[in-house]
C-alpha cells in the first residue's frame, strides 16, 4: 500500500524495498542487514528519547540526587553535545546519532537537577547558560571549523571514558548505586552496543565505532555493578 510504502522506500531504499518487500527475497543479506540496521537505530533513537525518564522521576519522586556522580552526567552532556553536532554537520541519517540529541536534553536537566538538589542555585542557571552557549558554538561552522569539529568529535572517545568512570567509581565506594535508574543503565547498554552494529552497517566511521564500543563496555560494567549492589 502506498500509505506504507513511502515511508518503507525512505527508510530502507528502493532496491531493498522490492527485494524485500515485494519480491519477498530473503536470501538478499545485505537488504537484510540494512533494513535491520536501520530498524535498530530508530529503536535506539526511541529508546534514547526516554531512557533518562526514570531517573529524572526518581530523582523527583525521592527528593535526593544521593549517589549521583555530577562530574559523571557533566561530561556525558558535553559528549553527548559534541556528538549531536558532529553527526547534525555531517548530514548523517538521523537513524544513526538521533538518540544523541534526545540524550544531550535529558543530561543537561538531570546535572542541573544535581545542583539545584544540592541547593547550588546560582550554580544551576549558570550551568544552564553555559550549556546553551556551548551547543550554539559547536553548530556554528564559523566558530568551529570541520577539522575542529572532527577532533572534538575524537575528544568524545576519552570523554566517555571519563563520564563512565566517577559513576563506576561512586558505585564502587558506596557499594550501592543509590539513585541510579536500573532501566536507564541496561537501556543504555543494550542501546550503545546495537549501535556498534548500526555504526558498521551504516558509516563508514572508525572514530564512531570505537566510540560505541568503549561505551558499550562502559555501560557493561554498570550493569555488573547494578546486579552485584542491588
Amino acid at each position: 500500500p502506498g500509505l506504507l510504502k513511502d515511508p518503507l522506500v525512505r527508510l530502507i531504499g528502493d532496491r531493498c524495498y522490492e527485494s524485500l518487500i515485494e519480491d519477498f527475497d530473503l536470501t538478499h543479506l545485505d537488504c537484510i542487514k540494512y533494513a535491520l540496521s536501520k530498524v535498530l537505530g530508530l529503536g535506539i533513537v526511541v529508546g534514547g528519547s526516554v531512557v533518562k525518564i526514570p531517573q529524572i522521576f526518581t530523582i523527583v519522586s525521592s527528593g535526593s540526587v544521593r549517589g549521583l556522580s555530577l562530574a559523571s552526567f557533566v561530561l556525558e552532556t558535553l559528549a553527548c553535545c559534541i556528538t549531536f553536532s558532529y553527526n547534525w554537520r555531517q548530514s548523517n541519517p538521523f537513524s544513526t546519532y538521533g538518540e544523541s540529541f534526545f540524550l544531550m536534553i535529558q543530561n543537561i536537566l538531570i546535572s542541573l537537577m544535581v545542583l539545584f538538589y544540592n541547593r547550588r542555585y546560582g550554580a544551576t542557571a549558570g550551568g544552564l547558560i553555559a550549556y546553551l552557549l556551548f551547543l550554539s558554538f559547536l553548530t556554528s561552522a564559523t566558530l568551529v571549523p570541520s577539522w575542529l569539529m572532527a577532533s572534538l568529535y575524537a575528544i568524545t572517545i576519552p570523554l566517555s571514558l571519563a563520564s563512565k568512570v566517577p559513576q563506576i567509581y561512586t558505585n564502587y565506594v558506596n557499594r550501592s548505586t543509590g539513585q541510579l535508574s536500573v532501566f536507564a543503565v541496561f537501556n543504555y547498554f543494550f542501546g550503545t552496543t546495537a549501535r556498534v552494529f548500526t555504526t558498521v552497517m551504516e558509516l563508514d566511521d572508525p572514530l564512531m565505532l570505537f566510540g560505541n564500543l568503549l561505551a558499550s563496555i562502559l555501560n557493561g560494567v554498570l550493569v555488573v555493578q547494578v546486579f552485584i549492589y542491588w
